[in-house]
């Protein structure tokens, strides 16, 4: 699909007979800072998807030590580790929560 001279004018010409030549140029600067802004949030999100998987893999929780990796052999067992430590920090936050209803009732 090539666009040839003539085709480019009638499109320029519909664009002028819609917006006026008096406001092409502020739409042209909006269209600019939406690209640029939205490029800027995909490459922060690109770089917090980068951050959140280290940061997952590495940063201990609330003074947890992280143990070393352990064998595929032993997947089974790392799991049900991960899931004590998510089942005793649930508790903790139920606890926690429960405790601010209870000051917010007095």
């Amino acid at each position: 699909m090539n666009l040839g001279a003539p085709e480019i004018i009638l499109i320029i010409l519909a664009v002028l007979l819609l917006f006026g030549y008096k406001k092409l140029p502020e739409a042209s600067r909006s269209i600019g800072r939406s690209l640029r802004i939205f490029k800027g949030e995909m490459k922060g999100l690109k770089e917090d998807d980068v951050r959140t998987r280290d940061a997952a893999t590495t940063t201990p929780v609330r003074g947890e030590v992280v143990p070393p990796a352990a064998p595929v052999g032993d997947l089974a067992a790392q799991l049900l580790e991960e899931a004590r430590a998510a089942e005793v920090r649930a508790a903790e936050l139920r606890a926690l929560a429960e405790r601010s209803r209870a000051e917010g009732t007095r």
